[in-house]
């Protein structure tokens, strides 16, 4: 992995939980938040952390945020400076541009006036939890489309023994149907694109591309 010098505004609990990551994974990383509290707690897990009001451009150009690879801003809620934030982060001509957005709406907006990645933590979390719900034997979901995504499926003792086509799974290019796109068996051992005669051992994971229907049809087999 290259390592990145990124910097994150906004060190709320998204901001300051992608800050940390980033600096464990050995990229370069900057923190600003106006609350001093925050910037405290966060500064011996970061490269450096200042405390600065980043809705003034002078300010973000003193700290030399134009010269970084990766910029992120973390606000939530308060999209008046979340909008004004990446304003100025296009205007100083930071390459790539991730803003969290609070709905529909702020999204559009974001991206209209050029943020290169929307995210949205609350409602990937709420899709998440609410397909753990819908489907308790699936272990994590990640929504790809409407009404299609990527889901690890946690093979139990009513699996075991039997081929990836006898559990209901198809090998071909069939969109209404489950298809396993890779298996990891233990720690190590990782199957890519497994064909429908590969068995199935207890505590296999499965990592399946699917419509939701698809999915439904496989958890009532």
């Amino acid at each position: 992995m290259t390592n990145q010098q990124v910097v994150v505004i906004g060190l709320g609990l998204f901001g300051g939980t992608v800050a940390r990551k980033l600096f464990d994974q050995n990229h370069q990383v900057l923190g600003i938040d106006q609350n001093e509290r925050v910037v405290n707690e966060i500064a011996p897990y970061i490269t450096e952390a200042v405390q600065a009001d980043a809705t003034d451009e002078a300010t973000l150009k003193d700290l030399g945020v134009g010269d970084y690879d990766i910029a992120i801003v973390g606000f939530g809620r308060d999209i008046p400076t979340s909008l004004m934030v990446t304003v100025l982060l296009k205007n100083l001509q930071v390459p790539y541009i991730v803003s969290r957005s609070h709905d529909v709406l702020h999204g559009a907006t974001l991206e209209r006036i050029g943020a290169d990645k929307i995210v949205s933590p609350e409602e990937e979390t709420g899709e998440r939890l609410a397909h753990s719900l819908g489907y308790p034997k699936v272990v994590d979901y990640l929504g790809v489309s409407r009404n299609f995504g990527i889901s690890k499926f946690a093979a139990g003792e009513t699996h075991a023994g039997k081929t990836l086509e006898e559990i209901g799974f198809t090998e071909g290019e069939d969109p209404s149907k489950a298809r396993v796109v890779l298996m990891r068996r233990g720690q190590n051992e990782i199957i890519y694109s497994p064909d429908r005669f590969e068995k199935v051992a207890l505590g296999d994971e499965l990592v399946i591309a699917s419509l939701d229907e698809a999915l439904d049809d496989l958890m009532n087999l």
